[in-house]
């Protein structure tokens, strides 16, 4: 039987490579994206629908998750776009603030309002996509750290709302990852061997966590590399 997944954030990143993922596990997913230019054969595939719209737009947003699962069943949620800014937090700009908490935070917390209702009847699952900050002090990154650690804490304050009903709640917590994430940051993940995440490293935690056993939950799951290492931008 097909299941049915919403990943935001899916056109690029970690997102794409947990859609390709799904994929493989007979899932029709609905990625909803700002730009599928960089989503590659993820296109080329019918159980793949692109969802192209603004996440902050907030009332088109609602509007179009109500009619993707309008009379249909919903098996899994994804969140995990996400967007960044870093440096000393007194230079950044009021503007980049509102952008990584309503990206980060209040659009997983929007979607999950909207779809709650649906992963109930289904005893479905829901994948916050957060991140190693959420549990640590963020010089630098003190902004997006305390979104990453809202997220954490609506997972966390969630499970135990919707347990009863069936409903898992997972935390990915990924390590530096090769992705655009950093494309606003004078650093990025390095390029040494076992120094940074990929994508498909993610992907392949989303498969190991829904092909667990069902009477357990993993609540959080934490993914690091095995050496810690950034590197400055030229």
């Amino acid at each position: 039987m097909t299941k049915r997944a919403i990943v935001s954030g899916a056109s690029s990143g970690i997102g794409r490579s947990i859609c390709e993922e799904l994929l493989t596990m007979d899932y029709e997913i609905y990625g909803i994206g700002r730009d599928f230019s960089d989503a590659g054969k993820l296109l080329d595939n019918s159980a793949f629908h692109k969802v192209e719209l603004d996440l902050l737009d907030t009332m088109l947003l609602e509007k179009t998750v109500r009619e993707i699962v309008k009379g249909k069943s919903l098996d899994l949620l994804v969140n995990c776009a996400g967007v960044g800014y870093y440096g000393l937090h007194e230079e950044l700009k009021a503007k980049d603030i509102s952008e990584m908490v309503r990206t980060n935070l209040e659009v997983p917390l929007l979607l999950t309002n909207i779809l709650l209702r649906k992963l109930k009847e289904s005893h479905g699952t829901i994948l916050n996509i957060a991140s190693v900050t959420a549990n640590q002090s963020n010089p630098h990154g003190a902004a997006y750290g305390a979104t990453k650690a809202g997220l954490l804490s609506f997972s966390r304050s969630l499970f135990d709302e919707a347990r009863k009903h069936g409903v898992k709640v997972t935390t990915i917590l990924p390590d530096m990852t090769d992705t655009n994430l950093y494309r606003n940051a004078d650093f990025e993940a390095s390029k040494e061997e076992n120094a940074r995440l990929l994508p498909t490293d993610v992907a392949d935690a989303v498969r190991y966590i829904l092909s667990s056993d069902p009477h357990l939950v993993i609540t959080e799951f934490t993914v690091r590399p095995q050496l810690h290492r950034i590197e400055k931008k030229s």
